[in-house]
């Protein structure tokens, strides 16, 4: 598994190998569930992303101007719980210097999974259609995904923040081609991905669905992060 996760570094990076190891392989996958979790909140929790917190900004303003639909405290507690989770996560890293970015990533991915089986656990025996289930797990996801952008951040990756895209676009717009626009191309088409199949489930079978798949692909990635 080792020597596949090189390969696609080096596929995906000039020196991928030497200089990022088998890390693009699980924040690829990661990226997959940005699409999966945020199909969930925007669908399922009162118009809001728990991991694009561009959107929940934008959303906030178009709530304060009086947007039907829109709620305040949902974004602004999206916002809020994912700060916390990063905060979180940047101080435990100090107090255990001696984590090298493999096993960081590993360990807030596995935290991130815990958070999601939560919500899971909430969403299945809790109705979806009160306000009190989409507060739990507006705040578990969102601090989950805070927890790892966190990591991702000082990781710095190019190319695979595993949640904004913006710049991304850009790139390929802007950029000549080659390996960043297939980096780049890759993380677009792993949001897509990820929302289509989280919508899909969201839409014709359930929320739970939906966080099943986002857990089990963070159980991949977690698995992938640990390879040494």
């Amino acid at each position: 598994m080792k020597a596949a996760l090189l390969r696609l570094s080096d596929r995906l990076y000039d020196g991928g190998a030497a200089k990022h190891g088998v890390l693009p392989g699980p924040l690829i996958v990661a990226t997959l569930v940005t699409g999966v979790v945020d199909a969930v909140s925007y669908l399922a929790l009162n118009h809001i992303f728990v991991a694009n917190m561009t959107g929940n900004v934008v959303f906030l303003g178009f709530a304060l101007a009086g947007a039907k639909g829109l709620t305040v405290w949902a974004p602004c507690l999206a916002i809020a719980c994912f700060a916390a989770g990063a905060w979180t996560e940047t101080r435990l890293a100090r107090r255990t210097p001696g984590d090298d970015e493999h096993h960081r990533l590993a360990n807030a991915v596995a935290a991130h999974a815990a958070f999601v089986a939560v919500a899971l656990l909430i969403a299945a025996l809790e109705d979806d259609a009160k306000t009190s289930t989409h507060v739990q797990l507006t705040a578990i996801l969102a601090f989950g995904f805070g927890v790892q952008n966190a990591v991702v951040r000082k990781l710095a990756v190019p190319d695979l923040t595993t949640t904004v895209l913006t710049m991304t676009v850009t790139g390929i717009a802007a950029d000549p081609f080659g390996k960043p626009t297939m980096r780049r191309l890759l993380s677009l088409c792993c949001i897509f991905a990820g929302a289509l199949c989280g919508g899909l489930l969201v839409l014709h079978q359930s929320i739970s669905a939906a966080l099943g798949l986002a857990l089990a692909l963070l159980v991949v990635t977690a698995v992938l992060a640990r390879v040494e």
